[in-house]
């Protein structure tokens, strides 16, 4: 240990230094100063002062050493922060470390490839939304040891910077809890489009180029995004050959009878058979139309392997095996309706996930939609090759309706409809939650247009009392029963507020008040609120400290706990009555206020 980190043990070499060999070289001096001062005086009073002159310096150098030592410590104590980026470098995670003062300690390379030594979180170059989350996340982690913020993404795309959103993990570290320690994790989404462009110059490729198919995914310009070694091969003669950016088009020819051919093919020799199937993210809300769509394109030569013998598209392994491993939902039906096949991820779109595939793909939707739906797939089964939309209400999903894709499939022995159904269970929370906005809203007009007419009518109440109580006297028999209409007025006012309040029509009053005091205006309702059979108990502690609140919702809470709690002691009365075998038996409420701390 002593090889591999020398510096640890210095402060003790010289420790020992100090206590020893220093010591033992002053007490050496000091003999040899004494005999010689006994030689030169030979009294020995003069040797008596010289010894004492000589201990009182030593023990004056004696307070110094320890100062020294504790100097030559601290300056070796010193946090080496080299060691702790070498320790956080991680290539897949940003990591940096900030003090109180929001200043950046340190940081490893990624963190400063993602955002620049510049930037000390949460002030980073992320938009106004994520800056507000990474503030949020400071002050709970100073407050609770650790938080996260999620949804982080970059004001603006760097070179450096992903194209996808971060996690932020902030924990709170160090001797005295002085630093915080943030951990940035890149969340990454998944592209499915992307991930099919870049197999098929690998295994899947491979596996579809021994099914007999040469494959191309195809951008809504007609351009090549991507194709498989097989197709460059029968393309252009040369596996190795780019095509990425060569318009698709130009790769075929149309001979007689409007049968394709491939454009190298001068002499129309070997017909082929053109398959596309639209590509579409199934995590955006709204599907692009058709023309503007990925295409993946399925080339095969006519009448080998795929049912040219005159057999059902049932007979085509490889063709299920290219759509089994699709991440879209895609199923094929002949031209009487009956399912063929369907992969998992229609299955999982349809509601019936980890379940077989139905007989018939109408088994999937509403009694409503069964015949539209079966009419549909006969029209494209037994009508020339095309493609279109078709809404369509699942089961599983009644009041929701989603769109279903056919196509038509001719040149695979016996026509067949491809059916393609993304997840549309991200679109429907996010309808739900715009539904829910829009009715919580309309409430809202509705409940301040209620509250500025009843306001109306208590104004007309309370002004009447008012003129009532002119013509009467604290000792009128009709003077309490006045008040007490003028007061339940009042509270019946206070409760138009709360309702513009939560309209958005009024903003809350809080005002600083005594709890005492709230309790002892509403104690008389309370009272003819729980009735005669229930005892009311209200107790206040001690130094009360004064609250910040707004006196009507705070009434109004105060009035539903007793009200809850009236209700609990009115069903449990009858159960209590029977067990003591009285007909009828009451209860105490208790309304209390406390002085707690907040731990």
């Amino acid at each position: 240990m002593s090889g591999n980190s020398p510096t640890a043990f210095l402060p003790t070499t010289r420790r020992f230094g100090r206590s020893y060999l220093d010591w033992i070289a002053l007490a050496a001096g000091l003999v040899v100063s004494i005999f010689l001062v006994w030689l030169a005086a030979g009294q020995p009073l003069v040797i008596a002062a010289f010894v004492g002159g000589a201990l009182l310096l030593g023990a004056f150098a004696r307070a110094i050493i320890p100062n020294h030592e504790g100097q030559q410590q601290a300056q070796f104590s010193q946090p080496d922060w080299s060691v702790t980026v070498a320790a956080l470098d991680q290539p897949d995670r940003a990591i940096a470390i900030t003090d109180r003062a929001g200043r950046l300690v340190c940081a490893n390379a990624r963190y400063e490839g993602w955002f620049g030594s510049d930037h000390a979180p949460p002030g980073l170059p992320v938009d106004q939304t994520s800056l507000d989350r990474l503030t949020t996340a400071a002050r709970v982690a100073w407050r609770d040891g650790h938080s996260f913020a999620d949804g982080l993404e970059p004001q603006t795309h760097g070179k450096n910077a992903p194209d996808n959103r971060w996690r932020a993990d902030v924990h709170r570290a160090g001797r005295g809890e002085d630093y915080l320690i943030w951990r940035f994790t890149s969340v990454v989404t998944a592209d499915p489009i992307a991930d099919i462009a870049g197999q098929l110059s690998n295994k899947l490729g491979r596996m579809l180029a021994a099914a007999g198919f040469a494959v191309a995914v195809v951008g809504p310009q007609g351009l090549i995004v991507s194709a498989s070694d097989e197709f460059a091969l029968r393309a252009l003669g040369d596996p190795a050959s780019q095509l990425v950016g060569r318009e698709f088009v130009s790769l075929l020819a149309q001979g007689d009878n409007d049968r394709l051919f491939w454009a190298r093919d001068e002499q129309h020799a070997l017909p082929i058979t053109l398959y596309s199937v639209p590509l579409s993210d199934p995590d955006l809300v709204t599907p692009p139309p058709m023309e503007s769509a990925h295409l993946l394109m399925l080339v095969v030569d006519a009448g080998v392997g795929l049912g040219g013998d005159g057999q059902s598209v049932s007979a085509a392994p490889q063709l299920e095996a290219l759509l089994a491993q699709l991440p879209l939902g895609l199923a094929m039906t002949d031209r009487d309706g009956r399912m063929l096949f369907a992969n998992a991820a229609f299955m999982r779109a349809a509601g019936k996930e980890s379940e077989d595939a139905p007989t018939y793909p109408t088994d999937l939707v509403v009694r409503e939609d069964k015949a539209a739906l079966s009419d549909a797939i006969r029209r494209f089964g037994q009508g020339p090759a095309s493609a279109g939309d078709f809404a369509i209400r699942l089961a599983m999903q009644p009041d929701e309706p989603i769109s279903l894709s056919l196509a038509g499939i001719r040149g695979m022995g016996e026509p067949a409809v491809l059916l393609s159904l993304s997840d549309s269970s991200e679109e429907t929370r996010l309808k739900r939650q715009v539904a829910q906005a829009t009715k919580m809203q309309a409430v809202g007009q509705l409940a301040g247009g209620v509250a500025h007419d009843f306001n109306n009518v208590l104004t007309a109440i309370i002004g009447t009392c008012d003129l009532m109580l002119l013509r009467h006297m604290p000792g009128d028999s009709d003077y309490d029963d006045i008040q007490q209409i003028r007061a339940n007025s009042n509270r019946a006012a206070s409760l138009t507020r709360q309702l513009l309040a939560f309209s958005r029509q009024q903003t809350l009053r809080p005002e600083v008040l005594q709890l005492p005091d709230v309790v002892s205006e509403i104690s008389q309702m309370l009272r003819r609120l729980i009735g005669e059979k229930i005892a009311l108990q209200v107790t206040h502690d001690r130094d009360l400290g004064p609250v910040r609140a707004d006196p009507t919702q705070l009434g109004q809470v105060i009035v539903n706990l007793v009200v809850n709690a009236r209700d609990a002691i009115q069903d449990a009365a009858p159960r209590r009555g029977a067990e003591a075998g009285v007909a009828e038996i009451g209860g105490v409420l208790k309304l209390a206020t406390r002085r707690i701390s907040a731990a």
